[in-house]
């Protein structure tokens, strides 16, 4: 049995600059921004969020803005077999560290490990 749950909203952003990006989703979505550069690349800002919400992270791409959601497992190979099955198909194995998938729908979302303990217990289980 694994678990899984929606961990992050993740706004694509297609710019030169994200700390301009970050400044507007800051200011729409009445969020300070807890990180301007969260991993000292120039490529991923983050909002503070609450200890319940998801996280709210920006991320610099090359292909055109759009939002996406990362769903967080404790199994990552479990989840992607479990979501194939449901017609899902995997795109890329990125930096080692998550998934990304695309829909039936054709929406591109990502499987991540674990992001951050105060977020609560998984609410679905899966056999």
């Amino acid at each position: 049995m694994h678990h899984s749950k929606l961990s992050t909203l993740v706004l694509d952003c297609q710019c030169d600059d994200l700390r301009d990006a970050t400044a507007f989703w800051s200011a729409a979505l009445g969020k300070p921004i807890a990180k301007v550069d969260a991993e000292s690349d120039g490529k991923y800002a983050e909002l503070e969020t609450a200890h319940d919400e998801p996280l709210i992270l920006l991320q610099k791409v090359a292909h055109p803005s759009r939002v996406h959601m990362d769903i967080e497992t404790d199994d990552q190979d479990a989840e992607v077999a479990r979501l194939e099955k449901l017609g899902a198909r995997r795109i890329a194995y990125v930096r080692g560290r998550w998934w990304v998938m695309e829909a039936p729908s054709g929406h591109r979302f990502c499987i991540v490990h674990k992001q951050r303990e105060a977020f609560g217990p998984y609410l679905n289980r899966w056999d």
